[in-house]
């Protein structure tokens, strides 16, 4: 019998689940919308039903790992690792942040898989800054350590969002007068976007057509406020773009990653003609004396469609 790995990119959105063989090549892949599963053992079943067990598996998953459990932070799930491993058969089972798995597929990347916003000045082996907004905001520092990178998954995505001028002052009040925490993953993240247009619209900054609000209705509400020729959505657009420049500004001035940042996470390629309209980059470069040294940082957008599960499947055959 012929050895398969089992690897999977998990998010609040949607489960992204791969066998693979002994060298890499994929043999089965399917995407399975999360919130319609109450547990990830239920999607597993389905997945495997008729494969062969696969000798060792890497879940990628949307929250943070502590030892061998997680508990997930955009979905009612909670899985452990041991637990899976004897229900399935599966010699090994490993868990790590989706964004861990984000900085180990970035590793495997190819140019063509870039679009670069900022030159800069690489240094090799430099350290290396993953940010991509998706159902939430996730952030996983890289250093270089013996012959690769480590990667250092984080929960910045739920550091205080900080106003910077009239418009998100307001926008801060708006969102504190119904959550207790205003992190900037309530703003920079699918449903964050949506955030942003409601603040808009309900503070009479600008009114959505009626042909706008039956596109959000009937289908996805991000995708339809990103495709949208309207006075609100592109406001509300301008509005995401400036905030997840200022927020990966703040990042690079933590981590200094001269080894380059990259953009995950799927909106930013979605949205890509407008990440380089400017926008983004005056709102990352921002940040008074230290403009020129984050000028010199090169910074990417991720255009590969599953980078988080590239780097789970490698994890999951280490070692075979």
């Amino acid at each position: 019998m012929n050895r398969t790995f089992l690897s999977a990119d998990i998010g609040g959105t949607k489960t992204l689940l791969q066998l693979s063989d002994a060298s890499g090549k994929a043999l089965r892949l399917q995407s399975f919308p999360s919130g319609r599963y109450s547990t990830l053992s239920e999607v597993l079943d389905e997945f495997l039903r008729g494969a062969d067990i696969p000798v060792a598996a890497c879940l990628a998953v949307a929250g943070p790992v502590d030892g061998r459990r997680v508990k997930f932070t955009n979905l009612p799930w909670e899985v452990d690792a041991d637990q899976l491993a004897a229900h399935f058969g599966i010699t090994r089972v490993e868990l790590i942040n989706d964004f861990q798995a984000v900085g180990l597929g970035i590793a495997a990347l190819q140019t063509s898989d870039l679009l670069t916003l900022q030159v800069g000045s690489e240094q090799a082996q430099g350290v290396r800054l993953a940010v991509g907004a998706g159902t939430g905001l996730g952030v996983a520092f890289l250093s270089w350590q013996n012959d690769g990178y480590t990667v250092h998954p984080s929960e910045g995505g739920h550091l205080d969002f900080a106003p910077q001028d009239e418009t998100q002052v307001a926008l801060l009040r708006y969102l504190q007068a119904r959550h207790d925490h205003v992190s900037y993953e309530r703003l920079v993240s699918g449903p964050g976007l949506m955030t942003i247009y409601e603040f808009l619209r309900d503070s009479g900054r600008a009114a959505p057509s009626s042909t706008l609000v039956a596109a959000m209705q009937t289908g996805d509400p991000a995708a339809a406020l990103t495709q949208a020729d309207e006075p609100i959505a592109r406001l509300a657009v301008d509005v995401f773009v400036t905030l997840y420049g200022a927020v990966v500004g703040n990042y690079a001035l933590f981590a200094l990653p001269r080894g380059g940042i990259y953009l995950a996470g799927g909106i930013a390629a979605k949205i890509a003609q407008r990440m380089q309209t400017g926008d983004f980059l005056t709102a990352f470069l921002a940040k008074g004396r230290y403009t020129e040294l984050l000028r010199s940082l090169p910074l990417h957008i991720v255009t590969h469609p599953n980078v988080g599960l590239l780097g789970a499947e490698r994890t999951s055959r280490k070692g075979y």
